[in-house]
């Protein structure tokens, strides 16, 4: 008991918050099989002290996740954000200006909470026409350069064109699919990692 209590001691956990929608919150799987739980089990798997909280929530846009993130960063305080928001605004035709204003002050609050953060980026149908859809894509790639943000440009790369990874509806993974979605954030958040 005291040598558990030493090496708790002796290496305290740190957070890692993943904010998102729900492509990050395993939308219509088991929690286990989503990116979040696999990333927790890499983290444990090679010696990262981290806890990942997922407090990320099926159908959030920028503004709710907005609205909900000042309470997250008081009740978790995590070292790190993975913000992962803004496909709901893209289905719904949302205006990309509000879009980017409810990142860019989802940015900010993390910041000023202490916590590094990791934009993730996603890519929408054209189905509001392809000015939109580039538009879209290019606010990620914006808000990185202009916030000095490492950032995934997209979420489901490799995963979304592929009906064997993807659910019926299009726009989810499977969980054959989940574990190329962590690569793809893995490959962005893993420098950023402390030991």
């Amino acid at each position: 008991m005291l040598l558990t209590c030493e090496a708790a001691a002796a290496a305290p956990e740190r957070t890692l918050l993943i904010f998102g929608d729900s492509l990050s919150a395993a939308y219509g799987l088991q929690t286990e099989q989503g990116w979040a739980a696999l990333l927790q089990d890499r983290l444990r798997d090679e010696g990262y002290g981290y806890t990942v909280v997922n407090a990320s929530v099926s159908g959030e846009t920028t503004a709710g996740g907005r609205s909900r993130l000042p309470r997250a960063l008081e009740q978790h305080k995590p070292e790190l954000v993975v913000l992962e928001l803004g496909a709901n605004d893209g289905l719904r035709g949302l205006p990309l200006k509000d879009t980017r204003t409810n990142l860019e002050s989802m940015v900010s609050a993390a910041r000023k909470s202490g916590a590094r953060v990791l934009l993730v980026g996603i890519l929408i149908p054209p189905n509001y026409g392809p000015r939109y859809a580039q538009g879209f894509a290019q606010m990620y790639q914006d808000l990185s350069t202009q916030l000095k943000l490492p950032f995934v440009p997209f979420l489901l790369d490799g995963v979304a064109l592929d009906p064997q990874l993807m659910q019926e509806d299009g726009y989810h993974p499977k969980a054959e699919g989940e574990p190329r979605v962590l690569e793809n954030v893995w490959q962005y958040l893993r420098p950023l990692l402390k030991r």
